[in-house]
């Protein structure tokens, strides 16, 4: 069910690769190249004594500072690139370099290994159809460089240049070296972007969990601050019903008075539960904070049992636990995960000892995909679903991020969470017993999660004043 809080799908699926790019840092990355082809240039040429074509180097940089000029002039500092406007930026440095090797030995200057920058600034910040092009155009331009170029010649006429065998190698090195960067630069920029975008729907459902909390918390407080004089009107309206039996008329609306008081109170209890009563204390026993993470789903379909015992040496009373909106949240979307693939029953089994917390979450449904198992938890991952499961839930269209966050928001509250199939998935139904498929374990060390015996004997404090 969608909520007013969760961020929308153009949010998180939005390519803004197109406009992360800013024109000033093409523009000073651009003036760095200039500096040092500059000075590449002139040591060469007056310090090592090389017959360099002077004017056509400055003619092919002079293109570049020029380029720089206009945009300065023509666009704000931070003017920020489209996609298909970075690319051809890209396409004119590399066009621009390839020239430049072209003058000065094209695959015998060392400098040649500069091709693979553009393309890997491409594969990191503009989309795959520029960074095609671009390494398209890398590779030809530079297998141009390599087959046609001016040689370098020393002072005295001498040439210089690689074997042929060193060269074709050469070649060889900087066509994978864009190939294999650009690959590497894209993959790595991705699975970062992915990540980012994904921890934003965990904050905005953290945020949202945690506006519920404190929603709850109010709700609870003014019905305990109202308690006080809705029983005070119940009890004059019912002294004045009892003067007033020899004036029905009257008598009636001080009947009137206590039903509708007695109904404030009902609205006011009802509200309190439905954010539970005690959410202002921030603390409750195990038992009952996995009962509230669970209540949401427990009459959609499937049977959720809630079993909880101590582990061997473990003390009798149920923990008493921090309630904190990351738990709550993200046990409920574990708990959601199991109800909507179950057939029949989910289990929740609380363990406890001095030591450790653990949960244990179990269905009867098909089991997590086997050869999903080891990226449960990575943001969007998503199968597409099968004749099965789109006639059971054909309203259901996920995003791939449950549990995502909810491993990300336990997590976060010092759990470890481990996810598996309680049998394996290819046995028949007869031979895997009744808890066969999905299973999560979640398992907190006690002193992370557990009030100490000074909080939990603590006293409440004042109530909160509701202000007008």
């Amino acid at each position: 069910m969608a909520h007013a809080a969760d961020p929308p799908r153009s949010l998180l699926f939005h390519d803004m690769r197109s406009d992360w790019v800013r024109l000033r840092t093409l523009l000073v990355l651009r003036w760095l190249a200039i500096l040092g082809q500059t000075v590449t240039v002139v040591v060469a040429s007056f310090v090592l004594g090389m017959r360099i074509e002077l004017g056509l180097c400055f003619l092919a940089i002079g293109s570049s500072v020029l380029s720089n000029m206009i945009a300065m002039t023509v666009f704000p500092p931070n003017q920020r690139l489209h996609d298909w406007d970075a690319m051809l930026t890209l396409l004119f440095d590399l066009t621009q370099l390839a020239f430049l090797l072209f003058l000065t030995g094209g695959l015998s200057n060392p400098f040649a290994l500069l091709i693979l920058a553009p393309v890997t600034i491409s594969a990191s910040a503009l989309t795959l159809r520029s960074t095609v092009i671009l390494g398209a155009a890398a590779v030809m331009l530079i297998s141009l460089v390599g087959y046609q170029n001016v040689p370098l010649r020393m002072a005295d006429g001498t040439v210089i240049e690689l074997p042929l065998l060193f060269r074709v190698g050469f070649w060889v090195a900087i066509v994978i070296g864009i190939v294999f960067l650009s690959l590497y630069a894209r993959r790595v920029t991705k699975e970062i972007h992915t990540m980012s975008q994904a921890l934003l729907a965990t904050q905005a459902a953290l945020a949202r969990e945690q506006k519920l909390t404190d929603l709850g918390g109010v709700v609870a407080a003014a019905a305990h601050e109202l308690g006080t004089p809705l029983a005070t009107i119940k009890l004059v309206s019912t002294e004045l019903a009892e003067e007033l039996a020899d004036h029905p008329d009257l008598a009636e609306d001080a009947r009137l008075i206590r039903q509708q008081a007695e109904r404030c109170r009902d609205i006011m209890r009802d509200m309190g539960r439905a954010g539970k009563d005690d959410l202002h204390m921030r603390a409750a026993p195990l038992g009952a904070v996995v009962r509230e993470a669970a209540e949401p789903h427990m009459g959609r379909g499937p049977c959720v049992h809630l079993e909880f015992e101590p582990l061997e040496g473990g003390p009798e009373a149920q923990p008493v636990i921090h309630r904190r909106p990351e738990i709550i949240h993200g046990l409920r979307n574990l708990v959601q995960n199991a109800v909507d693939f179950a057939e029949k029953t989910v289990w929740i089994e609380g363990r406890w000892d001095g030591d450790i917390i653990h949960l244990r979450l179990t269905d009867d449904g098909p089991g997590y995909p086997p050869d999903l198992l080891g990226r449960l938890g990575d943001p969007f991952l998503r199968r597409r679903k099968s004749e099965r499961e789109a006639a059971q839930r054909p309203e259901y269209e996920g995003m791939g991020l449950g549990l995502f966050i909810a491993k990300t928001l336990l997590e976060r509250s010092g759990a470890t969470v481990r996810f598996s199939n309680a049998t394996d998935p290819f046995l028949l139904d007869e031979d895997s017993g009744t808890r066969r498929g999905a299973m999560v374990e979640v398992a907190w060390p006690a002193a992370h999660l557990q009030l100490d015996e000074n909080e939990a004997k603590a006293p409440l404090g004042e109530n909160r004043q509701i202000s007008a």
